[in-house]
């Protein structure tokens, strides 16, 4: 044995069991025991006192927060400033939709003056495609129907938005419409398209975008009005009204206008083209 391990405890590899076993209590506990020992006040005094501090702060904050979203407040609400930016912005679309029209009818204008001297036959395509694509507003004698919500209580058993009328029901009229001959149609005052659509948003019914307001909608078809009204009879959308009528109380009606004014839509983005062949003598002209 030599004299550096002479010295050293047999036990001194186990210092963790030995501390265990010598020192069974956590410093801190000792520390405290030793306080209260020697009379001095325990730091563990103060922790009830600023729990009960926060607490009392944290009580005095919700209370204001509550107190000051009760509180009204001077100003417009948050409602009524959307409802006003909404009303703002359908103005303005309006106002632009007005001025399309406008400047669309000045090209229509200049167009015809154009055309009137160097090509008649052209100028005749171009107004009968206008009133078919609707960038030409028309004017003549048709039909008008009608389509009204019922504003009487729904009962228990029905919906409220059963009895108002729907998307689907002035699509039925407006296809009825076209089958029956007509040459142009509007709903609400808005000019229908080949590209037009009409589908609900929530609980309005929009055309291209724009609301119709009810509760009262009316559809008018410009045409020959006892040949529409003869052809419309044979097809299903009488029928179709008719059970409205009985089932959910929408009430519609029909009737021959003598002077149907439909607006223009504007100018109609090209999507396809080709060019069109030169006429012989052009031909002849351009290569002699």
């Amino acid at each position: 044995m030599t004299a550096s391990s002479r010295g050293r405890r047999p036990d001194e590899s186990m210092t963790l069991l030995v501390e265990v076993m010598e020192k069974p209590l956590d410093p801190g506990y000792a520390e405290a025991a030793r306080r209260r020992a020697a009379g001095e006040p325990s730091s563990r005094g103060a922790g009830p006192l600023l729990l009960l501090l926060v607490a009392v702060l944290l009580g005095l904050m919700t209370v204001t927060a509550a107190q000051e979203l009760r509180t009204p407040s001077e100003g417009p609400s948050a409602r009524e400033l959307l409802e006003q930016e909404i009303t703002d912005r359908q103005a303005a679309g309006d106002a632009l939709r007005e001025q399309t029209v406008a400047l669309n009818g000045e090209i229509e204008q200049l167009q015809s003056a154009a055309l009137s001297e160097s090509d008649q036959g052209l100028l005749d395509q171009l107004r009968l495609d206008g009133v078919v694509t609707g960038s030409t507003a028309v004017s003549g004698p048709g039909l008008e129907i009608t389509l009204s919500d019922d504003t009487g209580d729904p009962g228990p058993d029905v919906a409220p938005s059963d009895l108002r009328v729907q998307a689907v029901d002035l699509q039925t009229v407006v296809n009825a419409l076209w089958a029956s001959g007509a040459e142009a149609v509007s709903v609400g005052g808005q000019r229908l398209t080949s590209l037009s659509a009409i589908r609900h948003a929530g609980e309005a019914i929009l055309v291209d975008l724009v609301p119709l307001p009810g509760p009262t909608y009316v559809v008018q078809a410009i045409g020959d009005p006892e040949a529409m009204q003869a052809a419309y009879a044979r097809t299903g959308a009488p029928a179709y009204t008719q059970l409205l009528a009985s089932e959910w109380g929408i009430e519609s009606t029909m009737s021959t206008v003598e002077a149907i004014d439909l607006p223009s839509v504007g100018g109609q983005g090209l999507r396809y083209a080709e060019p069109v062949a030169p006429a012989p003598d052009e031909t002849q002209e351009e290569n002699p």
